[in-house]
């Protein structure tokens, strides 16, 4: 990744992106609104409350019937969905520091696993459906270096950015390792073992408290709060409801429960 004074470029295979200030919500949300132009079947909202919490949104699917989880009636668009992934995780990660640096990575292995597949066979791979369905089929899908579990992680990391960003939304001048620490208990150590909680905990420690300092970093010089506010809530409420979608995918595919470092 390369710094510039202002701005935050990500550089990931052909993609390179320069964001400056909340930019890279800003592309977020376009990337969510092309997810819902390229959607053919009914809304996520009808299968999962839109206004659920970062906690309801990761447990959801314990709680949902597999009657309800119809693989046909989906529609998630992969790298539409990717392209949000590195918009807002890599992004929010960097902006926390470098103690996130071993998340980050991780987050960063699992968009290319599956922008690999996907390139493979474009067509087939077009909707995340496709993947699960492959890997369900031939019997790869718990293994370790799996696409299945790729996506696992990837939302239970979408689930920590969007749970940690509301929760500072909420409280701008509050404290930045404990809504870190809030944020990871309710989404991320459910499904860690004891040595990624460890790790975690260790990187924990290095975080700063002073959560106005990271909100700062989201702000470009002539952005204001309020308004970063807004861009945060919109962002909230387009893309829980695709988490809960996802979610709901993944108890059909009974890959919702997986943990870390699990055969």
């Amino acid at each position: 990744m390369k710094r510039k004074r202002g701005s935050e470029q990500i550089l990931l295979g052909k993609d390179e992106v320069e964001f400056k200030g909340s930019e890279f919500i800003r592309s977020a949300i376009l990337e969510l609104a092309k997810i819902s132009s390229l959607r053919h079947h009914h809304e996520p909202s009808s299968l999962c409350d839109s206004k659920n919490d970062a906690a309801t949104t990761a447990a959801s699917t314990a709680s949902t019937s597999t009657d309800h989880c119809k693989t046909h009636d989906h529609d998630i668009p992969t790298i539409p969905f990717l392209h949000v992934c590195k918009f807002l995780l890599l992004e929010v990660l960097d902006k926390v520091g470098p103690t996130m640096a071993v998340l980050r990575q991780d987050v960063n292995q699992n968009i290319q696993r599956l922008e690999k597949l996907h390139d493979i066979d474009p067509s087939m791979y077009k909707n995340v459906v496709g993947i699960l369905k492959k890997e369900n089929r031939e019997g790869t899908s718990r293994k370790t270096n799996s696409c299945t579990r790729a996506l696992v992680w990837l939302t239970r990391s979408m689930d920590f950015a969007v749970s940690l960003l509301e929760k500072l939304s909420k409280e701008p001048d509050g404290n930045l390792k404990k809504a870190i620490e809030e944020s990871y208990e309710i989404t991320l150590k459910p499904w860690h073992q004891w040595i990624s909680t460890a790790a975690y905990r260790v990187a924990l420690r290095l975080v700063p408290e002073d959560a106005k300092t990271f909100i700062n970093l989201l702000m470009a010089p002539d952005e204001d709060y309020d308004d970063l506010k807004e861009e945060i809530l919109s962002l909230v409420s387009s893309l829980r409801p695709i988490l809960n979608e996802i979610h709901c995918i993944l108890r059909s595919f009974q890959s919702d429960r997986l943990k870390s470092n699990s055969r």
